[in-house]
């Protein structure tokens, strides 16, 4: 069975809507905005695979719809068809530059509107097939640290526009290079694999994402997460390394693999929390790369704190203390709490 696609129309006039609407009724479930400005809205509820857009509306014209589009990173490679009744050159080249995937002419001709649109869903399927190959890191077969930076830009900018919270979490694996040199380069690889693919199994919910950071670094991603379950994450990671049971008699902190872990989060009971209601237009790609930067930084800053603390333990800090490396706080692996607004069930997972 084939998925099907999800198609938004933006068009204020009720005529183009009903033809447009009935072309594509076989090409997948369509979706009506009748300005620009609820276009943007029901794209950011949920990302479509293909939008067809009026180039002239009141209120906010397609051009200014795509140029929106094109600067958030959540919608920039969603292709865009312009509908529109204009035939000059000069229109179209403008359409063009601007990002726009095709354009569509008035009146509607309906045979046509649906091979286009089927065309460009092909193209999106097999750009989307390339960014995938392009983002997994070969080694360990999770994703590789470009695309973890990608995603941590766009995951920040959804959860400033729903109002949810975001963790992440940095795991490094304790003493690796000495692995490395007792076991050799293929062990360590298996090593390093098999961490791999014990944080993907600790990532529960779809959303969740594993990514190779640095070497013998690895960052999960947990969007909708507060404090309270990234910590239960972490905890579930330290008793998975416990589990997997990888010999290492050359590590000065065990005989078996053990790993550090930095933990980092943006919720509700941080200080620097800001409701949707606030400014939220300008959570753009400048202030999410801001925000990538400090959340990062003070994982690593909780990293260090439980690598100098002894390893084989999780350390946290809010992204308000990012410059206060001594805020870290231990978390504690007898108390096991609970994930927050998710599943509560994990399966321990070798790291």
């Amino acid at each position: 069975m084939t998925t099907k696609h999800n198609i938004l129309l933006v068009d204020d006039d009720p005529g183009t809507i009903k033809l447009i609407g009935c072309a594509l009724a076989e090409v997948g479930d369509v979706r009506i905005a009748t300005s620009g400005k609820d276009g943007l809205r029901l794209m950011r509820e949920l990302v479509p695979d293909l939008v067809l857009l009026d180039a002239e509306m009141p209120g906010m014209s397609g051009f200014e719809v795509l140029e929106e589009m094109k600067e958030d990173p959540i919608l920039t490679a969603v292709p865009v068809i312009f509908v529109t009744s204009h035939s000059e050159t000069a229109f179209e080249v403008a359409g063009l530059e601007m990002g726009a995937a095709d354009f569509i002419a008035k009146p509607i001709n309906t045979p046509l509107v649906a091979a286009r649109a089927r065309t460009q869903l092909r193209m999106k399927g097999l750009n989307d097939d390339l960014r995938r190959l392009s983002s997994i890191d070969a080694l360990t077969g999770v994703a590789n640290r470009r695309w973890f930076e990608e995603s941590l830009e766009r995951e920040w900018l959804r959860a400033r526009r729903s109002g949810e919270p975001l963790s992440l979490l940095l795991v490094d694996i304790d003493h690796f290079k000495l692995f490395n040199d007792c076991y050799g380069k293929p062990a360590g690889d298996a090593c390093l694999r098999s961490v791999a693919q014990a944080l993907v199994v600790a990532c529960l919910r779809p959303a969740d994402s594993v990514a190779r950071y640095d070497g013998k670094e690895f960052a999960l991603l947990l969007p909708q997460t507060a404090r309270a379950g990234a910590e239960h994450i972490a905890r579930r990671i330290l008793d998975a390394a416990e589990v997997l049971d990888i010999r290492h008699e050359s590590s000065p902190t065990s005989s078996r693999v053990t790993v550090s872990i930095g933990v980092a989060y943006y919720d509700t009971a941080g200080v620097c929390w800001l409701p949707t209601s606030a400014d939220v237009r300008n959570a753009n790609t400048a202030r999410a790369r801001d925000f990538a930067r400090a959340l990062v930084k003070a994982a690593e800053a909780a990293l260090s704190a439980a690598k100098d603390a002894g390893r084989a333990r999780a350390r946290s800090l809010d992204i308000v203390d990012v410059d206060t490396p001594g805020m870290t706080r231990d978390i504690a692996v007898a108390d096991r709490g609970q994930r927050t607004s998710g599943p509560t069930e994990f399966v321990a997972a070798a790291d």
